[in-house]
């Protein structure tokens, strides 16, 4: 098998068919192999350099496209999960302000109902006043009194017939109720 592989002085002899590389002619023939030896140690050293040098570039260009593809991954998820955050954000703020527009208006609401309510005590408690005066009156003179009153959503009507020695009075008031609508 030793035979078999090529030596380094088989490259050594000229051939025919390629040009050889001359060393200068004052140098002895253990000089010109002793350089030889090292171009090619020189060469050898060079030629690993580079293999480990474009290895480490692989292994860089690889972890640098791994994390590119991790960013990248990363990006397409939050560009997903966005949206869904910024709707539940704007749903909350929404129920907020429609939970205070509420309370407003329930509250509005009940100031009106109160308002309204304190005004028809005040004006039936007034009728009541009336109607008993006039029904003590009426006694006394002998006259009648007759009325009835309607209210409605945003007024009072009030009838009273009062019927005395002398004729009939009619008495016909509207008062209205002050409703916001």
């Amino acid at each position: 098998m030793d035979e078999a592989q090529p030596k380094l002085e088989d490259f050594e002899e000229p051939t025919e068919d390629v040009p050889q590389k001359t060393l200068p002619a004052g140098l002895p023939s253990e000089t010109k192999k002793a350089k030889v030896q090292g171009n090619q140690e020189l060469s050898e050293k060079t030629s690993a350099v580079k293999i480990q040098a474009w290895w480490r570039g692989t292994l860089v260009r690889r972890a640098l496209l791994h994390a590119a593809l991790r960013a990248w991954v990363i990006q397409c998820w939050w560009r997903l999960i966005l949206p869904k955050i910024m709707e539940k954000r704007r749903h909350s703020i929404l129920d907020t302000f429609q939970q205070e527009q509420w309370a407003a208006v329930k509250l509005q609401s009940w100031v009106r109902m109160w308002r309204i309510r304190s005004r028809y005590h005040r004006v039936l408690k007034a009728v009541r006043i009336i109607q008993a005066h006039w029904r003590c009156h009426s006694c006394t003179s002998r006259g009648v009194i007759k009325g009835h009153y309607r209210i409605t959503a945003s007024q009072m009507h009030l009838e009273l017939e009062i019927f005395l020695g002398s004729g009939p009075c009619i008495v016909s008031e509207c008062i209205p109720l002050p409703i916001k609508q």
